[in-house]
């Protein structure tokens, strides 16, 4: 039985829950056991596995829809997420921003496309854009910590399911419904557009959608030494998918096929690097006259003219529900998804890498009928991924990686659920296989993970919940077999085939309440990882770094939360925060975990009007591993602004004005690897308008 020492070793974590205490006991107590003046609308969360209700969950979520979801969108996934509690990018100039979760981040958090994993290469390096277009969601789901068993013991960090219309599951009552949005953006000069239409008749309907986006390079806060403008940050991209549908009085049956096409450049990417390697522990760069040894001293490199990604993926999903297929059963799910990705790393003109990752998946689910009290249901996932670089940067052999698993999810609720339990497990079992193709290695990892969750709904909008997760994570073909210079990030990377699974215990405490005029959400988290494996770094030459996977013990703690006042019927202001801190047990601390941040919201309403001013202050990180720098803290100014309206035919339009980095102030992400070549982008205003029908 293993401990948790939360309140010994994790003082950050006694403040959170003080503050928690507290806000529960001031404008929260008085609503305690009255009938709630007002309460926040339900949302279904789809990655629950049984459709549950946001405030049902054990462990906790964020669902971003609707306007909340038009206001946040950005150019990529991490950009629209990083906003959130507990959530940040991994910022990668204009076209790459993976979210991290938690501090965690790369295989650690699966994205989904409606329960459906994504088959790109993000997970290999940050410079890897992920192959999700945020304009074209409908709905994203993040369910934080290792909580989304269902979808893969792998996910310590968290699960993120993007969920969109592609595949109809419905006939539109009028027999057509769609969506058309424009916008436009000061700091990039970026335009963007994106159109969806529905339509069906009988028991057929089509899906068709397509995005774009040109953005030039992006203007950061003033002061930068390197300018106004980050070289090579441009973004151009398009996707489009068609979708078709047989659709029945118990369920449907689609598909639907998607191309997605980016260009988009790779700043800080050091040229001057070519031809250095790896002699033991230590680099050498023998053109530049630098011999094996720790350390650097020479000059810095010169840098050439900023590489650009050329990238295409094509995907075909399949998606079905059926509703009661048979005895004992109420729902049969079915998920799969068939990815060729593609792109190219073009310097002068010519390719010089060129990475593929062709990949299938498959998943069902089948939800049983209630059995003396429980509800829930098993399943089965698997999936094939054959990944390859050839070419200057082909720092990883081609390889093969077979994956399989069973799981089940399992809940029960005692008493009336307006006064007491839910109660909720998860078991999953997983096995894989990642082998280089040439055959000279294989290595297989496997293991059972389980969670126990519970939400006591103790009061009329209030609800306290506990999730207690051990899983287990198998290393990447990438962390087994990595070898050579990858020049986006500045490394010489070295794989370890020796690497064994990683077993995390994590624990989550959570607190909310949905209801009256004070709201709130605030969860603490303990996370012990044994065998952690990161890319510890063994030496350093002129910004070039050599990483050696490695494994040791790790602990994340940390909290992250949120409290709305409701000032007056048309007023409301919002603190919210997070914090993590991630430590090796054997001393140190792991690199580009995000550092503190509090915000302060104050959002209004009249009429057909509605805004919000934001204040976001973010902490300066000190702690710093090993060859690393420290990031200096900074705050920025954010605002919205939106007026509704209807057509004369009485189709909904909105017409938004966004502004953020009001104050152009010059900012680092300490979650990125090129920091300081690629700064976070200054004063930009964004203009849409959208229109329903």
């Amino acid at each position: 039985m293993h401990s948790y020492p939360f309140l010994s070793r994790a003082p950050h974590v006694r403040h959170a829950l003080a503050w928690a205490a507290l806000f529960s006991l001031t404008g929260a107590a008085p609503q305690v056991f009255a009938q709630a003046e007002s309460s926040l609308p339900e949302v279904t969360v789809s990655s629950s596995g049984l459709q549950l209700g946001a405030s049902e969950m054990t462990q906790p979520v964020t669902v971003l829809e609707g306007d909340e979801l038009v206001r946040q969108r950005a150019a990529t996934l991490g950009e629209t997420l990083e906003g959130e509690p507990g959530i940040t990018g991994s910022h990668f100039g204009a076209g790459a921003s993976r979210p991290v979760i938690r501090g965690m981040d790369g295989a650690r958090v699966r994205v989904l496309s409606d329960g459906s994993q994504l088959q790109d290469a993000s997970t290999v390096s940050p410079d890897h854009a992920v192959t999700s277009e945020p304009l074209l969601a409908t709905q994203i789901e993040v369910l934080r910590g290792p909580s989304g068993l269902i979808y893969g013991a792998g996910a310590v960090g968290g699960v993120i399911n993007v969920l969109d219309a592609r595949v109809p599951t419905a006939i539109p009552e009028k027999g057509y419904e769609g969506s058309a949005e424009l916008r436009a953006g000061s700091a990039a000069r970026e335009s963007a557009g994106a159109v969806a239409l529905t339509a069906g008749a009988g028991n057929v309907a089509m899906h068709v959608e397509a995005a774009a986006r040109d953005a030039g390079d992006y203007r950061v806060g003033s002061g930068w030494s390197g300018g106004g403008r980050v070289p090579g940050s441009f973004n151009r991209t398009n996707a489009g998918s068609l979708g078709l549908s047989w659709v029945g009085s118990r369920g449907y049956l689609g598909m639907a096929v998607t191309r997605q096409n980016a260009d988009y450049g790779l700043p800080g990417h050091n040229h001057g690097f070519e031809g250095c390697g790896a002699a033991g522990n230590s680099l050498y760069c023998a053109s530049a006259g630098h011999v094996p040894g720790p350390g650097g001293g020479a000059q810095a490199l010169t840098q050439g003219n900023v590489p650009v990604v050329d990238m295409s993926s094509d995907r075909m999903d399949i998606r079905g529900e059926l509703r009661d297929p048979f005895a004992g059963f109420t729902v049969l799910r079915l998920r799969a998804g068939v990815t060729d990705y593609r792109h190219d790393e073009i310097e002068d003109g010519a390719i010089a890498t060129t990475f593929r990752n062709k990949a299938h998946d498959l998943r069902v689910e089948l939800q049983h009928a209630p059995i003396a009290g429980l509800r829930g249901l098993v399943g089965v996932q698997t999936s094939q991924r054959r990944f390859s670089a050839v070419g200057e940067e082909a720092y990883v052999q081609p390889t093969l990686t077979r994956h399989w698993g069973v799981f089940a999810l399992e809940e029960y609720r005692i008493g009336n659920w307006h006064g007491d339990w839910r109660l909720e497990g998860a078991l999953r079992h997983d096995q894989q296989q990642a082998e280089l193709l040439d055959g000279t290695a294989r290595r297989s990892h496997g293991g059972a993970s389980g969670s126990l969750g519970a939400v006591w709904r103790f009061a009329p909008g209030y609800a306290a919940g506990v999730n207690l997760t051990r899983a287990q994570r198998a290393p990447t073909a990438e962390e087994l077999y990595a070898r050579g210079l990858h020049l986006a990030t500045s490394t010489y990377e070295r794989g370890n085939a020796d690497l064994r699974a990683e077993g995390s215990r994590n624990i989550d405490l959570n607190l909310r309440k949905t209801s009256g005029d004070t709201t709130f959400d605030m969860t603490v988290f303990r996370n012990r990882i044994r065998n952690y494996i990161y890319g510890r770094t063994l030496d350093e030459y002129d910004g070039l770094q050599l990483l050696q996977y490695s494994q040791a013990d790790a602990t994340f703690t940390g909290f992250e939360g949120r409290v709305r006042q409701r000032l007056g019927r048309n007023l409301g202001l919002t603190l919210f925060g997070d914090s993590v801190r991630a430590r090796l047990d054997g001393g140190g601390q792991l690199p580009r975990i995000a550092p503190m941040r509090a915000g302060l919201r104050l959002d209004a309403s009249w009429q057909s009007w509605e805004g919000q001013l934001e204040w976001r202050q973010v902490a300066r990180q000190n702690r710093v591993a090993p060859f690393e720098t420290v990031t200096p803290g900074y705050g920025m100014l954010h605002m919205g602004l939106a007026y509704n309206g209807r057509t004369g035919g009485g189709m909904p339009w909105q017409i938004y004005l966004n502004g953020r980095n009001l104050t152009n102030r010059l900012a680092y992400a300490h979650t990125s690897f090129i920091k300081d070549a690629a700064p976070l982008a200054g004063r930009s205003v964004v203009l849409g308008a959208r229109l329903s029908f």
